[in-house]
């Protein structure tokens, strides 16, 4: 057990080496190591309770996410029936949850129930159908209603929030923002920590704009006049123009080309008048779509339309067949920017409300840094005292692993670019309890050995063999308790988890490679006759 063959302690020596070494950028301002390789910048990201920035509780709009899917299921009875060439009348919501149609006299209305019936789809679980449907059909003579089951709605939601954090995170990761925090909570809620941002300000305009882009027709036959006085068509829109003074604009509700289109959008200047613009290029499916309208509307008005609001509503003076475009409307350039990052990241499925905001000033981060250090360096302390009192030259071998244990701890963090919260120094501190633990167990397994008589040298390599098997059980278990916490936790409760579950794989490294090597190496020199325990 004592003996390492030289490529064995080699290895031992240069992996604690490597791992240690990781957490050397840690110690150099950033603007340092931004200089450098990009292999050798990784390092340790402080949270938000230890270098202060914004956080931000988002709630997803239900009721919008509620009328889109009563919306789409009207615009699915609507294709069903002409498809079936079904006729129909009177097809329109009722509540916040319906759809009702009634079938034309001399149609067996059982035969439109059963066309509908393919909209109804089961609702899936984790382990397969759950036995509900997303809709129930009924009908009372030729009045037939479909109604959205609660299932279905609570489903769509939850869609909604897992579309919505990816979302989010593309557009905070636009800003160039060190390691954001954005995890689900609840059922309707969206967390955003984005550590070091003292401003919030245009995070939450980012955040807050749904960015849901189509191209549409301007309506030339119809007066604006008459519509804002009340007397909108009925398959048109009247929006207002992004600008002040707010331009109104009769705008056909028939989608030409939707923002799900788009592959890129990027920030630019007009080459003629140098204003702030941003290019967009379309897929292929978006590009056949926009060079057929613009072929066939040569001459008319079309409007480039964000959240409901008139960015521009340009001519089209000849087809665009090159499937991209770019947008004008008196941009500043953060505002050309911020469209362009919100495009690129897509729209929204819903639109979210800022329902908490908090911001951290740097001043409590740097107070929490400090009381961290001061527990950690007087628990340090504490140990190291305790060792040496009772341990003599082992317990000064059990510090030095202890000291290169947290020295990897701090490199496998910085390999990972993990986020070090206030929790995460508890488990790193508790970590350096656990570390002397497994050192306690070895040294009381020489002591009890020695007392029966065996030899320095049998007692110290028996005490290493059969302490291995209570060292496992006990980090194992905890390691166990570790990876529960960070499954199931959320912000800091993850940060402590990870500390604790990284300082225990390091623990049981250090015990029984390092200190075991340390151990060897003194017995091989000094060839002891007696342990100085």
């Amino acid at each position: 057990m004592l003996y390492f063959t030289r490529w064995k302690a080699g290895a031992v020596l240069l992996t604690a080496f490597i791992i240690c070494a990781c957490a050397i950028p840690n110690f150099f301002p950033s603007k340092m190591v931004d200089s450098w390789p990009k292999w050798a910048q990784r390092h340790v990201v402080l949270g938000l309770d230890l270098q202060g920035g914004s956080h931000i509780l988002l709630a997803v709009d239900t009721n919008a996410v509620r009328k889109e899917k009563l919306e789409a299921l009207r615009d699915d009875v609507r294709r069903v029936l002409r498809d079936a060439r079904i006729g129909y009348t009177g097809l329109a919501t009722r509540g916040n949850n319906s759809v009702e149609v009634r079938i034309r006299e001399g149609v067996d209305p059982q035969q439109a129930v059963s066309k509908l019936q393919e909209l109804s789809q089961p609702l899936g679980g984790i382990l397969g159908s759950t036995g509900q449907r997303s809709i129930d059909i009924g009908n009372d003579g030729s009045l037939i209603r479909l109604t959205l089951t609660e299932p279905a709605i609570v489903e769509r939601v939850r869609q909604a929030v897992e579309q919505s954090i990816q979302i989010i995170e593309r557009r905070v990761n636009e800003l160039g923002t060190v390691e954001p925090l954005i995890q689900r909570q609840g059922t309707d809620r969206v967390l955003v920590q984005v550590p070091g941002l003292q401003d919030p300000t245009r995070l939450k305009e980012l955040l807050g704009k749904t960015a849901k882009l189509d191209f549409r027709m301007v309506d030339t036959n119809n007066s604006v006049e008459q519509a804002t006085q009340g007397r909108v068509p009925q398959d048109d829109d009247l929006l207002y123009s992004t600008t002040a003074p707010k331009t109104p604009y009769l705008i056909e509700k028939r989608v030409l080309v939707s923002g799900g289109d788009l592959t890129d959008a990027q920030p630019g200047f007009d080459q003629r008048t140098s204003e702030p613009i941003v290019s967009f290029r379309f897929n292929t499916s978006g590009s056949r779509k926009f060079a057929q309208v613009t072929q066939e509307n040569v001459g008319k008005p079309f409007a480039i339309v964000l959240d409901n609001e008139v960015i521009s509503a340009p001519v089209i003076r000849e087809p665009i067949l090159g499937g991209s475009g770019q947008i004008s409307g008196s941009f500043t350039v953060q505002s050309a920017n911020d469209l362009a990052i919100l495009l690129r990241a897509g729209a929204l499925p819903a639109p979210l409300t800022i329902i908490e905001e908090r911001t951290v000033g740097p001043g409590l981060g740097q107070d929490s840094i400090e009381k961290g250090k001061l527990s950690s360096y007087v628990g340090a302390a504490m140990v190291v005292i305790f060792m040496l009192a009772t341990y003599g030259l082992f317990g000064l071998f059990a510090n030095v692993a202890v000291a290169v244990n947290v020295a990897m701890i701090f490199g496998v963090l910085s390999l990972l670019n993990a986020t070090l919260t206030l929790p995460g120094i508890a488990g790193i501190v508790l970590t350096v309890g656990i570390a002397v633990d497994s050192n306690v167990l070895i040294y009381e397994r020489i002591r009890e050995e020695v007392r029966h008589g065996r030899t320095p040298i049998n007692a110290i390599d028996a005490g290493f063999s059969r302490a291995l098997a209570t060292i496992l059980d006990s980090n194992i278990t905890t390691f166990i308790a570790a990876a529960v916490l960070f499954y199931i936790g959320t912000g800091p409760v993850r940060g402590f988890a990870v500390t604790l579950g990284i300082g225990i794989l390091t623990t049981v490294f250090t015990a029984f490679t390092l200190t075991r090597l340390i151990v060897a190496y003194w017995v091989w020199w000094v060839r002891p006759q007696r342990v100085p325990i």
